[in-house]
């Protein structure tokens, strides 16, 4: 085997969440990660049915390749599709372009630093050192990883451009030089939400993408994640809440003394005094950023997330209370919930369900929860599916978030009159379920959607809702069953939470 020089450090991946957990005495699912740099959920493109078609076909090869990827990223980048070559991701692209054209005894020049570190590995692997002198190759980050400053490019030809965070920028790249000796490499790992999946591309020249692809491994990128890539591409991400999102977090960092770097990146590079105190402070609260040697990088995810590293970074009290976060995933839907039980009625619900979304936020802040709960599911064929899961998913985290129900009121009932709709309901916490649910008028899945999260919940459940609307009786029923469950909730010093045992 060929040896690699002294001096070759190989990449180093951030620690798994579970590791993370374990140094914070955390449970996994209370850890926030503010270092990958990828938006907080998938795309409604990523759905498990998505990739149904490539499963029924995965013991085969996609012999041809995969044309139809070619055109859609072609066209979404304004090239030709013999301008693209697809990569398992922008670091696998960053590899290819480096030992396409250096080697033993090459120099190949790096562009800002601090910068994305893999160029400099590439450049290990490929038997070359890192320096100006001549280089057959200059790698520039553009918007830069970590500091998400968006600088000129550099003069240099041969030039690769790293475009991972393009989309965020609101810039049009350096796509109208690939025919002046410049690659531009991007992924959708990043805007597109794709990091599992592995996907990237290279646009060059054609002369210069042929012989990259010569150079490339026959069919680099998985049946899957070409059809997750496809689908995406049909519906590209709209960015601006992120913008958004990192202006907010910008602002209220300075208001705490930070001074984070402007960035056009999904990110913020924030200078601390000492960064490796700062995370270790963030993780005893659950939150994870990436850290430099003068600083700390945050990804922004969304409000809630980013308001616990704020809250965190502010030194305010952890927020005390009963708290879970929880995925549930299907063929039809993928749901993340993010619950507290003692909570201050701060809902949003986000599914897609329409009227189902409502109810359950009614639900939810009637208990007085604090609730996100939000993914996306098969809507082209109905509520359905979207709003059974999204019931199950809260049931399952209510659940978590219950532990072993010791110490709760268990018992509670309430009555909500809506207009000319009255609702009685009653709830049992102790751990058996049942369900019976009467509703004079239903405006179609309001009844399932209320047993769903009984039995996921584990909630012994009784409403009764009468009226000539069906949306008020069925709103009287959420609304009733909400305020059940906050005198249920209630935390009374009870010792033993059932005396039959669950069924």
């Amino acid at each position: 085997m060929r040896p690699l020089s002294p001096e070759f450090r190989a990449y180093a991946w951030a620690p798994s969440t579970e590791e993370l957990a374990r140094r914070a005495g955390l449970d996994p699912s209370q850890i926030v990660r503010f270092d990958g740099n990828v938006p907080p959920l998938p795309l409604p493109s990523s759905r498990p049915a998505t990739v149904a078609h490539a499963l029924a076909h995965v013991n085969e090869y996609p012999h041809g390749g995969y044309p139809e990827l070619l055109a859609a990223i072609a066209d979404y980048a304004g090239v030709g599709p013999e301008n693209v070559v697809l990569g398992a991701g922008g670091d696998d692209l960053i590899l290819l372009v480096t030992r396409a054209y250096a080697g033993e005894g090459d120099t190949v020049a790096i562009a800002d630093d601090p910068t994305y570190p893999l160029y400099r590995v590439a450049a290990g692997l490929a038997g070359a050192t890192v320096g100006d002198d001549e280089p057959v190759l200059t790698f520039c980050c553009r918007p830069n990883n970590p500091t998400g400053s968006l600088d000129p490019l550099p003069s240099a030809r041969p030039l690769a451009v790293d475009e991972a965070y393009l989309e965020f920028a609101e810039d049009d790249g350096a796509v109208g030089l690939i025919e002046d000796g410049v690659i531009v490499i991007r992924t959708f790992s990043k805007a597109f939400a794709l990091a599992g999946a592995r996907v990237g591309y290279a646009l060059a020249g054609a002369d210069v993408a042929a012989e990259l692809n010569t150079r490339q491994a026959p069919l680099a990128v998985a049946t899957p994640s070409a059809a997750l890539a496809l689908a995406a591409l049909a519906s590209p991400p709209d960015v601006r809440p992120a913008i958004e999102e990192r202006e907010r977090v910008a602002e209220e960092l300075r208001a705490l003394g930070f001074a984070p770097l402007p960035s056009r990146t999904n990110f913020l590079y924030v200078p601390v005094d000492d960064p490796e105190d700062v995370a270790s402070r963030l993780l005893a609260r659950g939150c994870v950023p990436r850290v430099y040697e003068d600083a700390i990088r945050i990804t922004i995810r969304d409000r809630e997330d980013d308001d616990l590293l704020l809250a965190a970074l502010a030194g305010a009290e952890a927020l005390a209370g009963r708290s879970v976060r929880h995925l549930r995933a299907t063929a039809e839907t993928a749901l993340r919930v993010r619950l507290r039980l003692d909570g201050d009625g701060r809902v949003r619900v986000a599914t897609g369900a329409g009227l189902y979304d409502h109810f359950l936020e009614q639900l939810a802040f009637h208990a007085g929860l604090d609730l996100v709960l939000e993914g996306t599911g098969d809507a082209e064929t109905g509520p359905h599916h979207t709003a059974e899961d999204s019931a199950i998913a809260l049931g399952e985290a209510l659940d978590r978030a219950l532990g072993d129900r010791r110490g709760i009121a268990r018992y509670g009932d309430a009555v909500v009159p809506m207009d000319d709709a009255l609702a009685r309901a009653a709830v049992d916490l102790g751990g058996r379920r049942a369900s019976e649910i009467e509703l004079e008028h239903d405006p179609g899945l309001a009844q399932h959607v209320l047993q769903s999260l009984a039995d996921s919940g584990r909630l012994c459940l009784h409403v009764e809702s009468a009226g000539r609307d069906a949306h008020h009786v069925a709103e009287a029923a959420f609304k009733a069953t909400g305020r059940a469950l906050r005198a249920a909730l209630r935390q009374d010093g009870s010792l033993v939470p059932s005396t039959k045992g669950v069924l």
